[in-house]
């Protein structure tokens, strides 16, 4: 059975800047972003499996649903999206961060609520190119995730944390996960119910908690809380682009450090990772300078 909604956000919504972060490459089996379909999510809901596919015109969204989950994922479409995120206290901006956010004002950080979904991939992502990462999460959906409900033969549900901990180190070897990212997500698997609760939690609460877990760190964390909690401050610290691509764009230097970065960000506290976002969007990059990283596939170790 399908259900449906309309949500009249009274506002610009532009899916694929504010959903565009969910989605961990073309192939990826869980979410699914066109500009003619829309946005496609296979989850597992606290209600039960679900996929949710939304459409937006003129302000308005329209979204339909399948599988027990269904009416948990219709519930959440407005904060998905972005109700309640108020950008309106960035303050000042260079002009030409401020030109993009006038440019763009269907943007907004989304928050799916559900916390292991972007954290396992986020630990796939920990000190690898992200074409690794994202050939590992789609191969683990695809060996270890079940059909999602509803028409959409494509999309995959993730696995959950059961079954995260039952795949043997030799199947996560094929997968190309190195045992300390093997190690992480199933120490996130083991207190998934634990960690799924951040959503209730305050902000620093939640990335404190999230931290506790072993091989979860202020980078992981931060892509996390990112998604699943729409966090305008978390700022990625520890990545290997951002605090270069920040540095260069506030200062014109080609290079930074992550402390360089941060005080860069100072002015905007509590809201830098709107300005990130936005630096992002810009798409100015920093200059590239040695060697080109050559991905080692653990495969065939």
């Amino acid at each position: 059975m399908t259900l449906e909604r309309s949500w009249d956000a009274q506002r610009p919504v532009d899916l694929r800047r504010t959903l565009g972060g969910l989605v961990r490459g073309s192939g990826d089996p869980v979410h699914r972003l066109d500009p003619v379909e829309g946005f496609r999510w296979a989850c597992r809901t606290p209600d039960g499996d679900g996929t949710l596919a939304l459409r937006a015109a003129a302000g308005v969204v329209h979204a339909q649903a399948w599988g027990p989950g269904a009416a948990w994922l219709l519930h959440r479409v407005p904060r998905l999206l972005g109700a309640g995120d108020d950008w309106s206290a960035l303050g000042d901006l260079p002009g030409v961060l401020a030109e993009l956010l006038r440019r763009h004002p269907g943007m907004r950080l989304p928050s799916t609520g559900r916390v292991l979904d972007s954290l396992v991939p986020a630990i796939l992502e920990q000190r690898v190119t992200g074409m690794e990462a994202r050939r590992s999460w789609r191969q683990l959906v695809y060996r270890y995730g079940t059909p999602a409900p509803g028409p959409f033969e494509q999309l995959r549900l993730p696995p959950g944390p059961g079954v995260l901990l039952d795949v043997p180190t030799w199947e996560w070897h094929r997968l190309g996960v190195d045992v300390r990212r093997q190690r992480a997500i199933r120490a996130a698997a083991t207190v998934a119910n634990r960690l799924e609760e951040c959503s209730e939690l305050s902000l620093d609460a939640a990335m404190a908690r999230l931290q506790h877990v072993p091989g979860i760190g202020l980078w992981t964390a931060a892509e996390t809380a990112q998604r699943a909690f729409g966090h305008p401050d978390a700022v990625s610290v520890g990545d290997f682009h951002i605090a270069n691509v920040v540095t260069h764009f506030l200062t014109g230097r080609p290079r930074g450090t992550d402390e360089e970065m941060l005080a860069l960000l100072a002015p905007w506290a509590g809201q830098r990772q709107r300005v990130v976002r936005l630096i992002e969007l810009a798409g100015v990059a920093a200059p590239k300078f040695g060697p080109r990283y050559s991905p080692l596939d653990t495969r065939a170790i």
